[in-house]
């Protein structure tokens, strides 16, 4: 997985729940579910200088990724960083659906009070960065390891209006948003009096700086630099690779959840704040066209267009070039294979580009 290792492995890039279940390589009770016993193999390269970035006015990036964004950190390759990442749910949209105010991180508040000052838009997330990285330029992969990914608040909130989700024609005129309480310690949410869910904290948003011929870019719908994925795979102890496409990469974070079903389907999952501790490595040995990721048990193809057919050839199509570049596999052989070991999954139906991944278990390939 880094240009030093003996050999490398790869990651490249189901439909509606409103309860939360486990992340495919993940068992309900949190634990690794039956394939390799052992994590990544992220020997390699050590970890460089440590950084630490938290989101202030002067620090996120409100609603967009952009070519042209000034960077508000510097890293090497190897660095690691921890990123604190706000929630998409406003201070006012907290209160109002019944937050006591006290409890609303005073960094959230800061921010939302200086957005008069702020260049914001076109889209609405609060993504912190960007984060430069040294030496990676256009052509480049960034490897993305997410080593430790935490709730830094103990509630989260889902809402929907009528305007949003998979079916606003279904509630013609409604709003509605859920303050769900969060037990960071069993690493529980609850949803009601009898209904409780897992929690697997990832990062909905994950990006680099689109090709500057996209000039910036709304930061909902995903694409070719990653963005918006929203896919819940993507937990602690994953990899993501982002091709990248301007010098410095320049990473962005945001859009935390604690927990989220395949489709997203109203149009938010449990969003709250994280914090995450992530290794960034500029990896010259890769070439990509679309994001893919890596978990201990499965690889991961990834495709999003705005009709779903479409971006499920796209994740079908990266999954047999993914299977090409790590298996050494024919592409008639990769082919036949997604068919009848690979499962194909929608990842939201909400950010305008939808998204599709396909998932590819480890334990099927017998020998290294």
């Amino acid at each position: 997985m880094t240009t030093t290792r003996a050999m490398v492995t790869l990651g490249f890039g189901g439909m509606m729940a409103l309860a939360c279940r486990a992340p495919s390589s993940v068992s309900q009770s949190g634990t690794p579910a039956s394939a390799p016993t052992q994590a990544l193999d992220w020997s390699a390269p050590r970890p460089g200088r440590s950084h630490t970035l938290m989101p202030t006015p002067k620090t996120v990036a409100w609603g967009w990724y952009d070519a042209a964004g000034e960077p508000v950190l510097r890293v090497a390759s190897g660095d690691e960083v921890t990123v604190r990442a706000l929630s998409t749910c406003s201070p006012t949209s907290l209160v109002r659906a019944g937050l006591d105010s006290n409890r609303v991180e005073q960094l959230a508040k800061d921010i939302y009070a200086a957005r008069s000052t702020m260049k914001t838009g076109p889209g609405g997330h609060i993504l912190t960065g960007p984060i430069y990285i040294e030496g990676a330029d256009s052509g480049d992969v960034l490897e993305v390891r997410f080593k430790s990914i935490k709730p830094a608040i103990d509630y989260g909130c889902n809402s929907f209006g009528p305007r949003s989700g998979f079916l606003p024609e279904d509630f013609p005129g409604t709003s509605r948003s859920k303050i769900i309480e969060l037990d960071t310690v069993r690493m529980l949410g609850k949803f009601s009096d009898n209904v409780t869910i897992p929690l697997h904290p990832f990062f909905g948003s994950v990006g680099v700086a689109p090709p500057a011929s996209m000039g910036r870019m709304h930061s909902a719908p995903p694409n070719i630099h990653a963005g918006n994925l929203d896919n819940k795979e993507l937990i602690e102890g994953t990899t993501l690779y982002i091709p990248v496409w301007t010098k410095g990469a320049l990473l962005e974070l945001g859009d935390g959840h604690a927990a989220q079903g395949n489709g997203e389907v109203d149009i938010t999952a449990i969003e709250t704040s994280l914090i995450g501790r992530l290794q960034l490595i500029v990896r010259k040995d890769m070439k990509l066209t679309w994001p893919r990721a890596e978990t201990p048990t499965h690889y991961i193809a990834m495709g999003t267009d705005s009709a779903l057919v479409k971006a499920t050839k796209t994740a079908v199509r990266q999954g047999i070039e993914l299977l090409v570049d790590v298996k050494k596999m024919s592409r008639e052989d990769a082919y036949q294979l997604l068919s009848v070991a690979g499962d194909v999954a929608v990842t939201q139906l909400v950010d305008g580009t939808v998204g599709v991944h396909v998932m590819i278990p480890k334990r099927i390939f017998t020998k290294p």
